[in-house]
């Protein structure tokens, strides 16, 4: 049987994607290179990051056309003020701001940053 071991980012600058998903506690340790890096997060999920110029390399995929994002990772914080905080300092460090914090329906303080390949990061904490 399949299991998810790994959820794969494409982006068109390593370093600059390292900077920016490091801020979200991602350690890409000292294994990372010019077109590949992962971070094993806690629960033994990996997040790999590859440049476009690497995938292309070995398939057909072709940069997205006419906006949407590609995909979509989405952090879990520990409150309110976090998705606060870290929403303010992944625009500081280039992201783009899709969704600014609010207080959901469904029960969430909720905001969504795009980084700077147009990647969605969803920050969430449960409303208390």
């Amino acid at each position: 049987m399949a299991r998810l071991d790994a959820i794969g980012v494409i982006v068109s600058d390593m370093a600059r994607a390292i900077d920016f998903y490091q801020r979200l506690g991602l350690d890409f340790g000292a294994g990372a290179d010019e077109v590949h890096a992962e971070a094993t997060t806690p629960g033994g999920l990996r997040v790999m990051l590859d440049t476009e110029a690497s995938v292309m390399s070995f398939s057909d995929w072709q940069p997205p056309i006419g906006g949407g994002y590609r995909s979509a990772l989405a952090f879990l914080c520990e409150d309110a003020s976090d998705v606060d905080r870290l929403y303010e300092e992944l625009l500081a460090a280039g992201g783009h701001g899709h969704l600014a914090p609010f207080d959901a329906p469904w029960g969430q303080h909720y905001a969504t940053v795009l980084d700077h390949d147009g990647n969605a990061v969803d920050l969430f904490a449960p409303l208390r």
